[in-house]
Order: structure tokens, then sequence, then C-alpha cells
């Protein structure tokens, strides 16, 4: 049976947790996924292994891989969003905000920074003059282990 390599386009499923168990991520219509795009479709994620398409420990993980093949992965914060960044945390003055902003704790929005580049931030605290948010990836800082099949050498 075929094994993948490098610079092989391939299908996979998967099945990303949390150190706690929770499923941030699937390809599998898992009902206890939590991220609100995962679906039921079970259609599997197509890569090619290499162009880091995906995460690095996964792909070089799949290498060797024939189709029906399982492995359980664990990609460490710096090989999947980096670690957590209190410097991405920042509070400004509601008066910065644009006046039909209603900003809630939890929303998450795109602001423009110095450098007219779009950044996404989540409202992580507010006072009656203040917004704080937090420019982290909501995965930052997370260990992610990734439950991979090979389901096809395309």
């Amino acid at each position: 049976m075929a094994q993948a390599k490098q610079g092989d386009r391939v299908k996979i499923h998967f099945t990303g947790r949390l150190d706690d168990g929770s499923v941030f991520d699937t390809t599998t219509g898992d009902s206890s996924c939590q991220c609100g795009d995962c679906g039921d479709e079970n259609a599997p994620y197509e890569l090619v292994i290499g162009n880091e398409e995906f995460f690095v420990p996964v792909e070089e993980a799949l290498v060797g891989m024939a189709p029906g093949e399982k492995k359980k992965i664990v990609v460490s914060p710096e090989d999947a969003f980096g670690d957590y960044d209190d410097e991405c945390v920042f509070t400004i003055e509601r008066s910065q905000l644009p006046d039909d902003m209603q900003p809630e704790v939890g929303m998450e929005l795109e602001l423009t920074d110095e450098d007219d580049e779009s950044v996404a931030v989540t409202v992580v605290d507010l006072t009656d003059t203040t917004v704080t948010f937090d420019a982290n990836h909501p995965l930052a800082g997370e260990e992610l282990t990734f439950d991979i099949e090979l389901v096809e050498i395309v």
C-alpha cells in the first residue's frame, strides 16, 4: 500500500482537542465541537504535505502513513498559535470607538492598527470609560492534540 510523502496531496480527517478534552475543530461532524464552524458534512481536509497548509508537526506525522492509518499528534503552542502575549492586550477609551459600536465582553471585532492593517480582537473587559481588547489568537498558549486519519493520497 502506498505511503504518503513530502509533496503528496492528501485528504485527512482530524479532530483537534484542548488539554481539557474539549473539541475545537474537526472534520468528522463531531457534535461536541465548540468552534461553530465544523458542520456535519464529514468532509476530509485536503492539503499538500510540506506546504505548511496545516500545523507542521501534523504534516510531518503524515509522512509514511498509509490510507486508513491513524495517529495522535501533540502540537506545542510554539508550533500552533504561539505563546500567549500579554502585550497583545490593550485598553482604549470608549470615546475612541465609533459612536454606533456597543462592545460586549466576548465580542470579536476587527480593528485597524497604526499600519492600517486589520487585527482580530476580542473584548475582554469593559468599564464605563474604557474597553480592553485581546489580540492574541483564542488558542494562543494552548497545547493542541490532533487525532488524524489519512483518508486518501490524491
